[in-house]
């Protein structure tokens, strides 16, 4: 990649503002994406050009300057300024290689092509079809673009497979979940099941055969979820949401099963609430609202974990466990800030119908915790949208009332 120009730079830092500014879809739960998509930087360049370098010269006056001609041999968005050239000057001295080719984003400034940005590929990349054909498809329907996307996930070319995979992971779960369903199962189960096929993988993978497959399937993630070489991965969450999607009464015990597990590792449970949370959030039709709370809630004893299972039934507004929560604030096992500013926070958000007891907890604190209490109202007070404290949901079974 080459240096870009300082009004590039300049758009760039506008742009990555904006971006901040921007409000966070709800994107692919099981992605790890990061950084702009091609087909997003594509839609800011005015120029794009795919071939190879030749003709390199460095400046004599300026050891670090130089030129490299770009011999075009697709063009992936053009401009009229192009006019047919078949050459591009390019402001840096590039060291032709006959292994690789370059994709270069232009943009156009006082009438003359200004190359900013330059991705080295292998020669035989299938980018520059790749890229064009994205452009294509950029303005239809978001399902049309995940299936055009889908057929290149598994591409040689690591800078097309990784791209794709971004788009996924920048896709509403909506339009995400209306192209799994109609995926080729057994396609899916087969990179699953490739040795060769990254961890980073496994999450977006299972979760897609989730949606799309079988009884048959189920077996296949069942036995990665039993792996011992899989279940340390990343994609564990995508697994067992996968799981409990093709056969939910025994994926959601087998769930429940590892967060009782205190025996395994933090990464373990909390993969299971990750999951939990996927299908409390996207997928409230696979689990009873009170199963799915009861599940969590065997989480509020593990002293690693219990604020995050807090913070989770505060949100789903779970006020039926008030008093068993609340009781955890004088534990010497939850004595840690952390836990008890999510415990706090949980008393904050209840109302005070739900449980009586609550409003004599948050009065206590306001006397023995004050900046705690203060802390955590101003956390509250970001929070958007708020949790909904309407009708209280119902207490899973054995919790006091």
């Amino acid at each position: 990649m080459f240096v870009v120009s300082r009004r590039t730079v300049v758009l760039a830092a506008v742009t990555a503002g904006l971006a901040l500014l921007a409000p966070a879809a709800q994107a692919c739960p099981f992605c790890s994406a990061e950084g702009k998509t091609l087909t997003a930087d594509a839609n800011e360049a005015s120029l794009i050009l795919f071939g190879k370098l030749t003709n390199a010269r460095l400046d004599p006056k300026d050891s670090y300057a130089g030129q490299t001609d770009l011999e075009v041999e697709v063009v992936v968005k053009s401009h009229a300024i192009l006019a047919g050239r078949k050459v591009v000057t390019l402001p840096r001295y590039l060291p032709p290689d006959p292994d690789y080719k370059f994709l270069v984003f232009c943009d156009v400034y006082k009438g003359q092509i200004d190359p900013y940005r330059g991705e080295a590929v292998k020669a035989d990349s299938r980018i520059a079809a790749y890229l064009k054909g994205a452009l294509a498809v950029k303005d239809k329907e978001p399902t049309t673009r995940l299936k055009y996307f889908f057929d290149y996930l598994e591409d040689k070319d690591t800078a097309v497979s990784g791209d794709a995979y971004k788009e996924f992971g920048f896709a509403d779960y909506k339009d995400y979940r209306a192209v799994a369903e109609k995926l080729p199962a057994d396609t899916i189960a087969k990179w699953l099941k490739d040795p060769n096929t990254p961890p980073s993988r496994y999450g977006l993978y299972a979760s897609m055969l989730g949606h799309c497959g079988t009884g048959e399937h189920a077996a296949v993630l069942r036995g990665l979820l039993d792996d011992p070489q899989r279940r340390f991965t990343s994609g564990m969450d995508g697994m067992l949401a996968g799981y409990v999607l093709l056969k939910p009464a025994d994926g959601w015990a087998y769930l429940t099963g590892l967060m009782k597990d205190t025996n395994l590792e933090f990464n373990l449970r909390y993969a299971a609430l990750r999951a939990a949370r996927f299908i409390h959030e996207f997928r409230p039709d696979l689990v009873k609202p009170a199963d799915l709370a009861a599940g969590v809630a065997v989480l509020l004893d593990q002293k690693d974990i219990s604020d995050l299972a807090i913070e989770d039934l505060r949100k789903w507004g779970q006020w039926g466990l008030a008093d068993r929560i609340i009781d955890l604030y004088g534990k010497e096992s939850h004595s840690a800030p952390i836990i008890r500013r999510a415990i706090l926070r949980y008393a904050l958000t209840c109302p005070p119908t739900a449980d009586p007891k609550v409003a004599r907890f948050v009065a206590d604190r306001r006397k023995d915790s004050a900046k705690l209490i203060d802390e955590g109202q101003e956390i509250l007070n970001l929070e958007a949208p708020k949790p909904t404290a309407s009708a209280a949901a119902p207490a899973p079974a054995g919790t006091k009332q």
